[in-house]
């Protein structure tokens, strides 16, 4: 049974992602950057009131995926105070100069999140070489990557994730996403053969997630 995780960028999407049967919250702010660490508050709010897996980015700031060592710190200071707050798990991604997976920040944030699992974010898609980067962020010790296939969207990345699909092997969760809706995740579950889907749901260019879109692409 495919599973579904919605990017939710404010806590009213992240109910409505759960009073529709979304299966995991990916908790951000920053919708117009892509996703940022979400404040301290709205995070305790929340997990009082949903009791399904929330996912929390760390992320200082939008842009690119190289941090300074003042980023480093915030982002390790800010999942350390997330952490205290009973929730189920991290995303993140650190990119090097050299548009390489960053092995020692990564490791670093994974053995702070631990024993909460972590996801490897879209900035994998930023990462240079697809199988290179798979194998780095498998042995940083993430259990799931948010990608496209390295492609602007998956529909592009179809043949690339596919591909991860393969290569991961069980060993790592490809979480599928990016321009994913239920106007094309059947097609997209059928190329792939991935069993976890991710997607904002949200169908109007506002910032909340639509009801009917999240039991759209839950029962397909």
């Amino acid at each position: 049974m495919s599973k579904i995780e919605i990017a939710c960028f404010n806590p009213e999407s992240a109910i409505i992602a759960f009073e529709n049967g979304a299966d995991r919250i990916e908790l951000c702010a920053g919708l117009s950057e892509g996703g940022t660490t979400p404040d301290f508050e709205s995070t305790k709010d929340l997990r009082a009131k949903i009791n399904i897996p929330i996912f929390v980015m760390i992320r200082p700031r939008g842009g690119d995926f190289t941090y300074s060592d003042a980023e480093f710190e915030q982002m390790k200071s800010d999942l350390t105070a997330l952490k205290s707050l009973n929730i189920d798990g991290f995303v993140f991604g650190i990119l090097d100069e050299n548009d390489e997976v960053n092995m020692a920040q990564n490791k670093a944030l994974v053995e702070l999140a631990s024993p909460l699992p972590c996801t490897f974010h879209r900035a994998f898609d930023r990462a240079k070489g697809l199988e290179e980067s798979l194998e780095k962020v498998i042995e940083c010790g993430f259990t799931t990557i948010l990608t496209s296939g390295q492609k602007p969207n998956v529909s592009e990345g179809k043949e690339n994730l596919k591909k991860l699909v393969a290569l991961s092997n069980g060993r790592i969760e490809i979480l599928v996403g990016g321009c994913l809706r239920s106007s094309n995740i059947e097609d997209i579950r059928e190329a792939t053969k991935a069993g976890y889907f991710h997607s904002s749901a949200i169908t109007d260019g506002g910032s909340f997630a639509n009801p009917d879109e999240v039991v759209a692409l839950k029962n397909k």
